[in-house]
């Protein structure tokens, strides 16, 4: 017999201490449903294979185990206080959380109980100190709303069917980055169908291939900061970017603008951070204003291709950190940037190889939206089935 389920809108509530929830739904303390205790002190082993939760979830492996039981609801109680997690079998619980020894199988639901328990943000009510902490006391106390044991189940099915799909589509994105990141290696150092290679003072490039200096290539403009007084986010003047603050994967996303910018990147300069933390890139989709924190470099398309060099610079990142002076404030100079030497291919190989690396961007670009998409699905859905607003029939 295959198991069926309608949603529907709940019409009748009933006031709680909590709020409103539906009238067929219960109150209980957390602590009367779980058997909560503190977590041990583990011994952490190489060859250990059962999971060590804390705060923050796994934190390595050891070779004994606490608790096993089907579900173990974990709690963050110092300093990640108030996270979440959900342990399975046979695992061992830190001394930095809480874990639930046993629970009453006829009343709760532990996935459900997970979800609602995230839902709920318990970080909030953590102490107001340096180690925030989440207390068994506090715990015990905790009221929750309980749906009828069925409709957990289904709601605890719904939510990690989405989760299981949010996680599908993170392993494509790791897979696309690692992909990524063997093209650049390959393609920026060996580039497009080349046999012949030299030893240069930048490493190992085809024979054909020259090295320039990037101010040989392109111009380069240091930011500068205009008056505090012309910045506001009324959409007067241009966008402003003081440092990499809101720099994306590939294009800022501004939240100031400057009435009366001093410095200005035009649509395809490459932003790079030159006030630490240095050497992060990005690339202006229209005309920015540019603070002291940033520098733009302008290519000239008739040498070069500007997303080349974007992709190169991504790429040599730990060598542009080195190049931050300064003993406590690091950051690079116009001279430094100027004097970079670059690798310099025909124009059309460079194209041919931002072509290829744009498109994996792309490809990624898809993949984070859908994961962006999905989240907001999930948030959306924990919060009209765990408050009740939309119920489940179960048949």
């Amino acid at each position: 017999m295959k198991t069926r389920i309608t949603f529907y809108k709940e019409e009748k509530f009933k006031e709680t201490p909590i709020g409103k929830i539906p009238e067929n739904w219960d109150i209980r303390k957390l602590g009367s449903i779980l058997n909560l205790k503190n977590g041990e002190r583990p011994r952490i082993s190489e060859n250990g294979k059962i999971p060590i939760y804390g705060a923050n979830g796994v934190m390595g492996y050891t070779t004994d185990f606490l608790v096993d039981n089907d579900f173990t609801i974990i709690i963050g109680r110092v300093g990640a206080s108030g996270e979440v997690h959900l342990g399975q079998g046979k695992i061992w619980v830190s001394d930095n959380a809480i874990y639930s020894e046993s629970y009453r199988k006829d009343e709760i639901y532990p996935r459900f109980l997970y979800y609602l328990l995230k839902f709920k943000k318990l970080g909030y009510f953590a102490t107001k100190t340096t180690h925030p902490i989440i207390t068994q006391t506090f715990l015990n106390s905790l009221p929750i709303q309980l749906p009828p044991l069925e409709e957990q189940k289904a709601i605890a099915h719904i939510l990690s069917t989405v989760d299981k799909t949010i996680q599908k589509t993170n392993e494509i994105i790791e897979k696309i980055k690692r992909l990524k990141r063997g093209l650049m290696q390959e393609l920026l150092t060996k580039g497009i169908g080349h046999k012949e290679f030299k030893n240069t003072e930048i490493g190992r490039i085809p024979k054909k291939w020259d090295i320039m200096r990037l101010k040989d290539i392109a111009l380069v403009i240091m930011g500068q900061s205009p008056p505090s007084s012309t910045y506001n986010k009324d959409g007067v003047g241009l966008p402003f970017l003081q440092g990499k603050m809101e720099f994306g994967d590939i294009y800022p996303s501004p939240v100031m603008y400057c009435s009366k910018p001093i410095k200005i990147a035009e649509a395809n300069d490459i932003l790079i951070s030159v006030r630490a933390p240095v050497g992060d890139v990005n690339l202006a989709l229209y005309k920015l204003c540019i603070g002291r924190g940033l520098a733009a470099i302008r290519f000239n398309d008739k040498k070069a291709d500007y997303l080349f060099y974007f992709y190169y610079l991504q790429k040599i990142k730990p060598f542009l950190e080195t190049l931050g002076k300064g003993s406590t404030f690091k950051a690079i100079v116009k001279k430094d940037l100027e004097s970079l030497k670059v690798p310099f291919p025909t124009l059309g190989e460079q194209r041919k190889i931002s072509e290829i690396l744009l498109t994996v961007d792309k490809r990624l670009k898809i993949e984070r939206k859908r994961k962006e998409k999905l989240e907001r699905i999930k948030k959306a859905l924990m919060d009209l089935l765990l408050t009740g607003k939309i119920r489940i029939k179960v048949n």
